[in-house]
């Protein structure tokens, strides 16, 4: 027995020995990862996968284990035999254990390979994993929980006649930026918005003018040509717009509204301001210049400035205009300043600093900068089969309302005549079109009476025509900003639509801009050969001439000598 229990000693003596050198051999290729067992398990070499993979089930003798391999081919003793068992046994008892954490029991050893980033993130703290699982997945969930809920109109402290304009109208809940806004604005604060076309930006800034002026009336006497609110758009057709949503929500106020746009006859105009006291005014700036520099307005009363557009305005050389404007208006301490624009531009912050005082920012991002229900189409085609392309396109089956945008006014004057000579009904928009006509044109386009309208960018924000079926880019827009307005024309209210624009040698160039401002790659694809047939001999005479355009409509210098304004009157902005 002694010599039994000597020789047991030396085998353990040995055992221990060859696994305290085993151990510092695996210590010294495993050194830089001994602190941090989740780090122990990240990038692994070539030997360590074996041992990683057994160490979550072994537990602590990992090192023991893999003593048994090496020692049975070199020192095949009994004593190592019984050790076998109790690591099977402390394996099933650590697998057990595994099993009620993980949830994932089968795994075989492929699959252990593939599984370990999920064991590397499972390992790492509870605090780290929800720390990075909030940056990346439930911070945007949350977002949009806390968009999602949609306002209504009916929360807000509104007048009671604003109230039933507005329930006329059939709305009872905010859009994003319509929300977001008046709960500022209805308390007297400045508002500088970014937000897209079409996104209800427009009521949300009259809704607050109305309310306002019905909530303070004003109880002295009131002169002609001194308004209350003035509303600056970049072109005619968005100011109608304006004006004709005004009136709307002004039913049953008494409110007065007047529409000041160039191209349209000056005396009729100032008959209207001279008929009594005037409102609100909503007027593109080179109109309201012409009233201010013939002293037939006056500024010093205004309550409320809105600027829509700004980064249109911008782009179309407005601003010097729209700057001599503010400044014959009171102190920005003295009124409330509503700036819109579809995007934040140094320049347009640098205005809103100018003009704002202490503007609260809303921005309203799109879920996407083009919708869904808008399928784009790019056919590549040369420049000399384009109008064989339009025509063809134009006359297929369920293309029932049709904008066609070009850049240039001469060529919309020119494709509109195709069309018209090729039997199409079709109306023509451009800066150039005297604005009677201009209005007549898009009555008859919203009517159904003509099937095409071809236009420049006038029409590409603040037309709100519905059931447009189609719109078709003739040139690529220069400006990326301008293909998302031209597009927005159809889809809208939840309709699908169609837009195809066509790229040929003279403007694919602009397709990368437009892709990167939409998000993504657009479909482009050669034309059937069926859609390049050639078009029909005219059947009728030419019906867009070049004298076709607008004169000097109507500008007046004005009737009577200018208005004393020593009666005026002065108010602070209120708190």
């Amino acid at each position: 027995m002694p010599n039994s229990d000597n020789d047991s000693s030396n085998n353990d003596a040995q055992d221990k020995s060859v696994k305290q050198d085993l151990q510092e051999e695996t210590q010294q290729t495993q050194q830089p990862q001994q602190q941090d067992e989740i780090q122990k398990q990240a990038p692994p070499e070539a030997p360590q996968p074996e041992a990683e993979a057994e160490e979550p089930v072994v537990g602590s003798e990992p090192a023991a284990e893999k003593t048994e391999q090496p020692e049975q081919p070199e020192q095949p003793e009994q004593p190592e035999q019984p050790e076998q068992p109790i690591v099977a046994d402390s394996a099933a008892e650590v697998a057990d254990e595994a099993a009620d954490v993980n949830a994932t029991a089968d795994v075989n050893k492929e699959e252990v390979a593939v599984a370990k980033p999920a064991v590397q993130v499972d390992a790492q703290p509870e605090q780290n994993i929800e720390a990075t699982v909030s940056a990346s997945e439930l911070e945007p969930a949350f977002e949009e929980k806390v968009i999602a809920p949609k306002v209504a109109f009916s929360e807000f402290d509104l007048q009671p006649e604003l109230a039933k304009a507005i329930e006329k109208m059939g709305f009872t809940h905010c859009t994003p930026i319509q929300a977001q806004s008046l709960r500022y604005t209805l308390r007297g604060y400045d508002v500088t918005g970014k937000a897209q076309t079409g996104t209800g930006k427009t009521a949300a800034f009259l809704i607050t003018l109305i309310n306002d002026m019905l909530k303070n009336p004003i109880q002295e006497q009131r002169y002609s040509g001194e308004p209350r609110a003035i509303v600056l758009a970049p072109t005619r057709e968005l100011v109608i717009q304006i004006a004709s949503d005004a009136d709307l929500l002004c039913h049953g106020s008494g409110l007065n509204v007047i529409t000041m746009v160039g191209g349209e006859d000056y005396a009729k105009q100032l008959k209207a301001v001279d008929k009594g006291p005037v409102d609100i005014v909503v007027a593109t700036p080179g109109r309201l210049i012409d009233f201010l520099q013939h002293e037939h307005l006056y500024l010093g009363l205004v309550e409320l400035l809105v600027i829509d557009e700004a980064d249109r305005m911008l782009d179309m050389g407005f601003i010097p205009q729209v700057r001599n404007i503010v400044a014959r208006t009171p102190h920005k301490d003295c009124r409330q300043t509503l700036l819109f624009s579809a995007t934040f531009t140094p320049e347009i912050l640098e205005l809103t600093s100018r003009w704002a005082m202490d503007p609260v920012m809303i921005e309203i991002e799109p879920e996407r900068v083009a919708t869904d229900m808008v399928e784009q189409i790019v056919y590549l085609v040369t420049s000399e089969d384009k109008y064989k392309l339009l025509y063809n396109l134009v006359s297929l089956q369920g293309s029932e309302k049709v904008i066609i945008f070009s850049n240039r006014r001469d060529q919309v004057r020119k494709l509109a005549d195709s069309l018209y000579r090729n039997g199409i009904e079709c109306g023509m928009l451009s800066g150039e079109v005297a604005q009677k006509k201009r209005i007549k044109t898009l009555e008859d386009f919203r009517t159904g009476k003509t099937k095409v309208l071809v236009a420049t960018d006038v029409a590409g924000r603040g037309l709100h025509i519905d059931d447009v079926t189609h719109v078709i880019n003739y040139t690529l827009p220069e400006e990326a900003e301008d293909y998302v307005h031209r597009i927005g024309r159809t889809g809208r209210a939840g309709a699908s639509g169609t837009s195809i624009s066509f790229a040929c040698e003279e403007d694919s160039f602009l397709l990368p801009n437009i892709e990167e401002k939409l998000g993504e790659k657009l479909r482009c694809v050669h034309p059937d050969h069926r859609l390049l047939a050639d078009a029909p001999e005219y059947s009728r005479a030419s019906h867009f001439k070049e004298d076709d355009k607008a004169g000097k409509s109507g500008r007046s210098s004005g009737k009577g000598a200018p208005r004393s304004r020593s009666g005026s009157r002065s108010r602070s902005r209120r708190s």
